[in-house]
């Protein structure tokens, strides 16, 4: 318990206290009691809501207090909606971190002006009137002093109207009117108002919103079968992945491999000769995280891939994992940042049955974290100072929940642009502290929820609840470590519902190819996740030209993406009944319903599914006798509905879904 406060210190506080008559609660949006920020877009409407409420019946007055982030502070009305229940809003333009804060306090004036509407409604005789009026007078002559200019003297003049009112009509019209309580709310009493703490808005840049990611092995990219492949290789690849509409390309660790312990192919803990060893095994005699592979090129040929990434229209993503492998300078220079075993040799990564003996972690709770801290810090900042802007980070969660807050905070002070990925597949609310931390966005549970009750649960928590303030999904139906059953076994429809669902449900999304469009699906051990031959220990040819690549179809639904603002957020997705469990319908809008899409997915990857909607219209601005036209836009098809009730026909070996644009 804390000191016990003195008689004079009770005292002093009930003088501060006696006044304050206001209670400001349940403010929203907050996190945690506003120990983290929540998350907007730039150029977003932020809608702040509380309960204010006071003792008796005197009416109350509120502003919402707005502090940019360059600390500008703006005020906003905020309006009484029902039940002592207030909002106001504002928007953020700029991205870094914005506050606000409520202030309210007993407004006396319009309690009066109140009172005097209701006593002129029941019948005030001449000299009640002028009672009423010189009661009203004190207020507009202390609102006067704190006006300045016209408007300064626009109350003296209402001021001495209340005081000596020559015609009483006249004065009454005049105490009643709009204008007199604008010009009053603005110049309200605030001396004994009550203010609530301030809260912190993180205001990311628009692609935190929406984003389509395409991650590629730049060591796969050279066109000859067997070679090696170079970021100048990547940059002949960019109209290929361009063309499909994708926005972020994000490439695995492109830093020196480590030769003690390498990978073989299969993960074949003894490697050949000519084996490329995981990406993710990093350092070498070459050098470690600020240094590049000799293979895929120079720093010249880096910035090279960069510069046409924008040209391209993309953005490029690199990997950040902090560990290394057994030849990393840091092992040499920096023993003290590992873990030692008893019999003296460095503790490898380990997570059983799986073994990582490739992969040396950092001992964070070392006597020397301090430096290590740094050091990692330094490695970020170098690849910004290159140009990069956006990190995929490899299992944030095997790090310090103190260490991601120190350093994410510290990049987003100067540059509060940079977005961070995390490849957190671990426990919910593990998950959901690491975004609360600052991480941009996350990736899910997407690729294991198959059945629509599974989506449609997982979704609600996603984008229903307080997770949406500061969670931002990222659906990947395959990754270079994830190859689901789903996909092994389902076949061509399966790719193309998944990629579907991925890029419909959520705003965030990627896939990991080729490997996807070219319906990769063989499995190491049938039931198990990992990919044959997989792409992490050994360097792919992949035919891009192939005839029955998904190449197209990607496009398209990026296409209706990019053209579709409803596609571009989360917060509005809203689900719809149809009577067939494998049948899925959701829809996304625009907050003025300009911008409707509605989607339907067979979730039956083998046979023809067919059955009628249910549709929540008023979700999507119709009623129940409008006849209005959905335009699929995967197929062009146009079909004229009318009401809830409307027939569904979905053969997954054609096309298994519908993105239909909703024209009223």
């Amino acid at each position: 318990m804390g000191a016990e406060l003195s008689t004079e210190e009770i005292e002093e506080q009930l003088q501060t206290q006696a006044r304050h008559r206001v209670a400001i609660e349940r403010v929203q949006p907050q996190i945690d009691c506003g120990r983290f920020p929540v998350k907007r877009v730039a150029g977003d409407r932020v809608t702040v809501e509380a309960d204010l409420v006071s003792d008796g019946h005197d009416l109350l007055g509120a502003v919402l207090k707005h502090w940019d982030a360059r600390s500008t502070l703006a005020e906003t009305p905020m309006e009484l909606v029902n039940n002592d229940h207030w909002h106001a809003a504002f928007h953020v333009a700029e991205m870094g971190v914005h506050r606000f804060s409520i202030e309210a306090w007993v407004d006396h004036f319009a309690t009066w002006r109140a009172g005097l509407a209701k006593k002129v409604e029941a019948g005030l005789d001449g000299h009640e009137a002028v009672i009423e009026l010189k009661m009203g007078a004190p207020f507009a002559r202390r609102a006067a002093e704190r006006a300045e200019g016209a408007r300064r003297s626009l109350l003296e003049h209402w001021a001495e109207i209340l005081e000596e009112p020559a015609d009483i009509k006249t004065a009454l019209q005049a105490a009643l009117s709009d204008h007199v309580g604008q010009v009053m709310r603005a110049h309200a009493d605030r001396r004994f108002s009550v203010t609530s703490p301030a809260l912190e808005i993180q205001v990311d840049p628009e692609r935190a919103r929406s984003s389509a990611w395409y991650e590629m092995f730049p060591r796969s990219a050279s066109p000859t079968p067997g070679a090696h492949g170079t970021f100048r290789d990547c940059v002949e690849r960019l109209p290929y992945v361009a063309g499909m509409g994708f926005d972020v390309l994000y490439l695995p660790p492109i830093h020196p491999i480590g030769v003690t312990n390498r990978k073989g192919r299969n993960n074949n803990p003894v490697a050949g000769p000519d084996d490329a060893g995981s990406p993710w095994a990093i350092g070498s005699v070459l050098g470690g995280h600020k240094d590049i592979d000799l293979e895929l090129g120079a720093i010249e040929d880096f910035h090279y891939l960069l510069a046409k990434c924008r040209e391209s229209g993309m953005d490029l993503a690199i990997d950040l994992a902090f560990q290394c492998s057994a030849d990393h300078p840091y092992l040499r220079s920096h023993p003290e940042w590992f873990l030692m075993r008893p019999d003296g040799t460095i503790q490898y990564a380990e997570n059983p049955p799986k073994k990582y003996q490739d992969i040396y972690p950092f001992n964070f709770e070392t006597e020397h974290w301090a430096e290590l801290w740094e050091e990692l810090k330094s490695v970020v900042f170098y690849w910004i100072e290159q140009g990069v802007r956006i990190f995929r980070v490899d299992n944030p969660h095997t790090k310090p929940f103190a260490f991601w807050e120190w350093l994410i905070g510290e990049v987003k002070r100067d540059y509060p642009e940079v977005l961070f990925l995390a490849e957190a597949f671990t426990r919910p609310k593990i998950m959901y502290r690491l975004a609360k931390l600052g991480f941009t966005h996350s990736y899910t549970y997407f690729a294991w929820r198959n059945s629509k009750w599974e989506l449609t649960e997982y979704l609600k928590e996603l984008t229903a609840t307080e997770v949406r303030e500061f969670f931002r999904p990222h659906f990947w139906p395959n990754t270079p470590d994830i190859l689901t059953n789903e996909l092994q076994t389902g076949g061509r429809p399966a790719f193309m519902s998944r990629l579907v669902l991925a890029a419909t449900l959520s705003a965030n999304y990627g896939i990991y190819g080729p490997a996807f469009e070219l319906m990769e699906n063989r499995a190491l051990v049938p039931g198990k996740e990992e990919y044959l031959n997989a792409e992490k220990y050994e360097v792919r040819h992949w035919d891009i030209e192939r005839p029955d690549s998904l190449r197209g179809f990607i496009a398209r639904v990026n296409q209706a993406r990019r053209e579709h603002p409803a596609l571009q957020r989360d917060d509005t997705l809203r689900f719809h009944g149809t009577d067939s469990d494998q049948l899925m319908a959701y829809s996304k809008s625009t907050t003025d319903l300009s911008d409707i899409i509605l989607v339907v997915v067979n979730l039956d990857v083998v046979n023809t599914r067919s059955g009628w909607t249910d549709l929540a219209l008023a979700e999507l601005g119709l009623t129940s006798w409008q006849t209005y036209r959905v335009r699929d836009l995967l197929t062009g098809n146009e079909y004229q509905w009318q009401g809830a009730r409307n027939y569904i026909e979905l053969d997954p070996r054609r096309v298994p879904a519908h993105i239909f644009q909703v024209r009223r």
